[in-house]
């Protein structure tokens, strides 16, 4: 998925590994994982991208 706002390590990509009340997500840069609440995740995803 892209987000709107870059993460510090260039990447707007992140890989979804949990949806539930939290989101968990893994930044394709640099593999760092975040906690963000359910609300705050959906404001910022602007497009999904299919798995191959």
């Amino acid at each position: 998925m892209r987000t709107k706002k870059v993460h510090p390590c260039g990447s707007k990509l992140w890989e979804i590994i949990r949806i539930g009340v939290d989101f968990k997500l893994k930044c394709q840069g640099c593999g760092h994982i975040v906690t963000i609440p359910r609300e705050k995740a959906l404001k910022i995803i602007t497009k999904l991208e299919k798995r191959i």
